[in-house]
């Protein structure tokens, strides 16, 4: 549920977040989102390349970051737009810094890195957040609310795109680790919310090609996850389908326009800032998830 008030008149000072990234993602939505306010405000960027930060900063006239040191100095919360072993090593000294984080998913690239992520952030009483992207738009959220009144014998659900054949994003991470880290904290991050709690999950098949998951949740049912980034598809296709006693309860992306979704995660960030109280979207629900991601791996 939304913590943000319930003004469209923002009555807080923008909370100033230096960015660490200068990729595809820092450029298409991290920077605007920030910059965009009048919650936040895009105080720095600091990434491994001066010149690549300068292309993302200029647009928003915010200042390059000589180093990562300065960064934090400049903010008051920071936002992570690299791959999970970076945000990983930087983001317990952002949390030793007592600055809020803005963290992407996954928290690392394996278990023993997310743990030392989410203990920082509960060691140094720090806010924390996710961008698990589609729990923001308001479709899903009418998604998980319906959800929240049936019960829930199985469902089956879908993450495919083809962003792993090409392009941008088709980076050196999202190749060696596949979909499984990648898609993965989406989909299982939906279907802990919609059906119950995850407590064991099964995986079969190549993270890189496809992977299929079973998940058994603590209400007793059981759901099928299946995870591609290397399959040809017009778009990208997100579904769940929930099934049970009574009628079946379909959530699907391809209609919804996510750029909906940043207002409300930018607003839910900084109010989460601002406040002390944090949106359960969090450093500690990322670590659940990796804990899931790491058990598929495993199997």
């Amino acid at each position: 549920m939304s913590t943000a008030p319930p003004s469209d008149i923002w009555p807080y000072e923008p909370v100033r977040v230096g960015l660490v990234g200068a990729g595809p993602w820092a450029r298409a939505m991290h920077a605007r989102m920030l910059a965009a306010g009048p919650e936040t405000a895009l105080s720095a960027v600091w990434a491994r390349r001066p010149e690549a930060a300068a292309e993302v900063a200029g647009p928003y006239g915010a200042p390059v970051a000589a180093s990562f040191e300065e960064l934090l100095g400049r903010c008051e919360a920071v936002a992570f737009a690299v791959p999970p072993a970076v945000q990983a090593a930087l983001a317990p000294r952002v949390a030793a810094a007592g600055r809020a984080l803005l963290l992407e998913k996954p928290l690392g690239a394996d278990l023993d890195a997310a743990n030392a992520v989410a203990e920082a952030v509960a060691h140094h009483g720090v806010i924390s957040q996710l961008v698990l992207t589609k729990r923001y738009h308001p479709a899903t959220r009418a998604f998980l609310a319906e959800a929240a009144t049936r019960e829930v014998t199985g469902a089956r659900s879908c993450y495919l795109h083809g962003a792993f054949l090409g392009g941008e994003f088709a980076t050196s991470w999202r190749l060696e680790h596949g979909a499984l880290l990648d898609l993965g904290p989406h989909l299982l991050d939906l279907l802990d919310s919609a059906v119950a709690p995850i407590v064991s999950v099964r995986a079969t098949g190549d993270p890189r090609r496809w992977t299929e998951l079973t998940c058994e949740h603590e209400n007793g049912a059981v759901s099928q996850a299946s995870l591609s980034g290397a399959v040809r598809l017009p778009r990208a296709r997100t579904r769940v389908e929930l099934f049970g006693p009574g009628e079946e309860l379909v959530y699907d992306t391809a209609d919804i326009d996510h750029e909906e979704c940043w207002p409300v995660l930018r607003r839910e960030f900084a109010t989460a800032v601002r406040t002390g109280k944090g949106t359960g979207i969090d450093a500690a629900h990322g670590l659940h998830l990796q804990k899931l991601l790491d058990q598929a791996a495993r199997t």
